[in-house]
């Protein structure tokens, strides 16, 4: 393995909308990991596309009254301009219908079932066209059922409908490697990121037992024919994950790329709700080909609202041609990549979003620009004194947050924690501040015995923005050359070996600084933001009126008082079993925080007919209920919250990064 050529892969994108802030999200991460590479010395090749097969676009391009490929035609256009407008430094934008992809992945396919790890089969299930997913009636969010009881549809979790489709289809033997997965796993435990989703496939989807997984459809016909049997297309499962090997050449004559970059270092950056295909289904048809198998799966959360996920319905969704075209590039980009907590969702609010501006660029950052700028013009003509360690009792600490904060800085990126890495630069930059008030220039100004001190503090203030513009180059790169320019110096070429003292000598600052962040109206932008995004959504009839509102409830109101003596906590189900005798209860073994597990019995047994698929989550538990006995042998100390709807029932979970006992409310 080549420890310096690294490729980063976004999930390629499914061109039937407009992109909104979350695939931005995706596209400008894998974007700084690419760059930050780079100024590290590495080789780098960066992908992104477009999955652009299968039956819902075959159904968007019959509604517009064109062929499927003009669609994608049309929709790839858009997606190119948006990457060009968030400044995404990509080295290939891969659209599935290119030929050299068609062509390998129908090689391959041919190749799996000459080796009987695909097969022929029939399927039958509950299918979203919107998701491209079939359901089991458990998995579904929502059931539907006529007066008899029988299922007739339902929701599936994306909130999408679903229909029952039965077909002839090909099958990949996904329970045949069930145990070299689970292998691999065992070794690697570092292979996907944050910690926790891991054991989440494993427990979830793993060990009740992988099923064999259906890989084409005889229902549509956009997508790549089966070459031995053309009535099928080859499925999104191996159609679109097979991207990541193609774009580089895997399988074509020209494969180069595909042996330079796959035997580096292979990361995959995708959002938590496809982590499941990029975990299990990927690896092991890499497995059947005898390739490597990639080096870290990053699978981020999500932005969502105040009121839930984004919706045009809620009008909550933010595009961010409004906010780069508003604001400017640098803000989205910092904002996104510091407002996400790894391992969980984030919460976009327009006041979040023009105080980040407000009081991390404009304050933080762009005052002390100025400040510094203005100092040098008016002390030194300019220019920037020499740089020497330790003039000033407080030069020594400066350059000790600065090494502390480049070495934190590293370890962050490289673990791909944006929010921790850009902290440490804050860190810095809040330690330069201080300084100013510390050593107060104006006063040593005043006294010529004093003007080494005065030339130190202006080298070190120099020196310490040098670094924050060299650190902030993967996030903010018309910033980084702001910053350096204002201060007479280069543009980034290198983030190795980065130190304070490196402070180049005879440089000249510019005459006079201009603001890189002009401060914002809080209050009319914050509007301003509202409205765009209340602009996104469908008219209504009425204005909704809290005050008109009638309340329905199922029983009587009580007082805040009253909720208030409940505790609602965190607990993380470590086991649970039928209760003997019982065909309604259902027994859990939990860590609610408390020091040791506690037990609860709940009777929901008839929803979870698989109880195992629980193990693992995070459920919703009312912790100070009365202990109580039941089934004579049975203590139960609390009870787990559900929600229930036409006779559907689904236990309250939380993310899997929330501690267990944390208290809710």
């Amino acid at each position: 393995m080549s420890e310096k050529n690294f490729y980063i892969t976004t999930p390629i994108y499914y061109p039937s909308g407009k992109l909104h802030i979350g695939s931005a999200y995706t596209t400008i991460a894998c974007d700084v990991l690419a760059r930050y590479k780079r100024l590290m010395g590495y080789d780098v090749f960066y992908l992104t596309g477009l999955d652009e097969h299968g039956q819902k676009i075959q159904q968007k391009a019959e509604e517009a009254g064109i062929t499927p490929q003009a669609y994608v035609d049309g929709m790839a256009v858009g997606v190119k301009e948006l990457w060009q407008l968030l400044d995404i430094s990509y080295d290939k934008f891969i659209r599935t219908t290119d030929d050299y992809h068609e062509k390998v992945v129908a090689q391959v396919f041919e190749r799996l079932l000459a080796q009987d790890d695909i097969y022929l089969g029939e399927y039958s299930g509950w299918y979203s066209v919107s998701d491209e997913e079939f359901f089991t009636e458990s998995q579904l969010a929502e059931v539907f059922r006529d007066e008899a009881g029988n299922v007739t549809g339902g929701i599936a979790p994306s909130g999408h409908e679903v229909e029952w489709v039965s077909e002839e289809s090909y099958f990949l033997r996904l329970s045949k490697y069930q145990d070299r997965l689970v292998e691999f796993f065992k070794a690697h435990p570092e292979f996907i990121t944050p910690d926790g989703r891991l054991n989440e496939m494993l427990r979830n989807f793993i060990e009740p037992g992988l099923e064999d997984l259906a890989v084409s459809r005889t229902t549509f016909t956009w997508g790549v024919p089966v070459p031995s049997n053309p009535k099928h297309v080859v499925y999104v499962w191996i159609d679109a994950l097979l991207n990541y090997a193609t774009a580089l050449g895997y399988d074509q004559d020209e494969h180069g790329n595909f042996d330079k970059f796959w035997n580096g270092t292979v990361f995959h950056m995708v959002g938590k709700d496809i982590l499941r295909f990029h975990s299990i289904y990927w690896p092991i048809l890499l497995m059947m080909l005898d390739i490597k198998l990639p080096d870290r799966l990053i699978a981020h959360g999500w932005f969502v609202m105040k009121d839930g996920k984004m919706s045009k319905s809620k009008g909550n969704v933010v595009y961010p041609e409004m906010l780069v075209e508003r604001y400017g590039l640098d803000p989205l980009r910092y904002y996104l990549m510091r407002s996400l907590p790894v391992g969980s969702d984030g919460t976009f609010t327009p006041e979040d979003y023009v105080g980040r501006i407000n009081y991390e660029l404009a304050n933080d950052l762009g005052n002390l620009l100025n400040r510094t700028v203005s100092m040098i013009n008016k002390y030194f003509d300019g220019q920037v004194p020499a740089y020497v360690e330790g003039v000033t009792e407080f030069d020594n600490a400066l350059a000790q947050v600065a090494a502390e904060s480049i070495a934190d800085y590293h370890t962050h990126m490289e673990a791909v924690d944006y929010p921790r890495a850009l902290e440490a630069v804050w860190t810095l930059i809040s330690r330069t501040n201080k300084y100013i008030d510390e050593t107060a220039p104006w006063v040593l100004a005043k006294d010529e015995a004093l003007r080494n001190q005065l030339a130190s503090v202006m080298s070190h203030l120099a020196a310490s923005l040098r670094v924050v513009a060299h650190l902030v180059e993967p996030f903010m790169m018309e910033t980084s050359r702001a910053v350096l320019t204002q201060l007479g110096l280069e543009e980034v070429s290198s983030l190795e070996n980065l130190s304070l003292a490196d402070f180049p000598a005879d440089v000249t600052v510019v005459a006079k600084g201009t603001p890189i962040f002009p401060r914002l109206d809080m209050e009319e932008e914050i509007a301003y933001i509202k409205e765009q995004m209340e602009g996104n959504k469908p008219a209504v009839e009425k204005e909704w009126n809290p005050d008109e509102v009638e309340l329905k409830l199922n029983k009587e109101e009580i007082k805040f008082e009253d909720f208030d003596k409940v505790e609602i906590r965190v607990a993380e189900v470590k086991e649970v079993s039928k209760v003997e005798g019982s065909d309604k209860l259902l027994q859990f073994r939990l860590d609610a925080g408390d020091g040791e597990d506690r037990q609860i019995l709940s009777g929901i047994a008839k929803y979870y007919p698989n109880e195992q698929e629980l193990v693992g989550k995070k459920v919703q538990i009312v912790a100070n209920l009365k202990p109580r006995k039941m089934m004579k042998k049975y203590v139960s100390q609390g009870m787990i919250l559900s929600a229930e709807h036409d006779g559907k029932l689904t236990l309250l979970t939380v993310d899997s990064a929330v501690p267990n006992g944390s208290v809710i409310g």
